[in-house]
């Protein structure tokens, strides 16, 4: 996973790189993982259709460098990511 400023960079099932910008990322110790949620780059907020959303869990390397991401296997974890969205929608909206 490269990361820039506030971005990864995402290869998906094709092997197509995609920029994507990170929404937020959160640590759950009832998983033991960290989460990071994103969306492609250029999916502007002006487009009638809502951005796609993702989200993976990923794995930070213990030297600093790049993590690895990890799909999101159960529907207690995707609850999980659901319930942090939503919050973190609220507040922005409060802003």
């Amino acid at each position: 996973m490269n990361q820039g400023e506030n971005h990864i960079t995402v290869v998906d099932e094709e092997g197509n790189e995609q920029l994507c910008e990170i929404l937020f990322t959160f640590d759950s110790e009832e998983f033991g993982k960290s989460y990071v949620l994103y969306y492609p780059v250029g999916a502007s907020e002006d487009d009638e259709e809502e951005i796609e959303i993702h989200a993976s869990a990923y794995i930070p390397s213990e030297n600093g460098e790049e993590g690895d991401l990890q799909p999101i296997e159960t529907e207690e974890e995707w609850d999980l990511i659901e319930e942090m969205l939503n919050t973190f929608l609220d507040q922005e909206e409060e802003d």
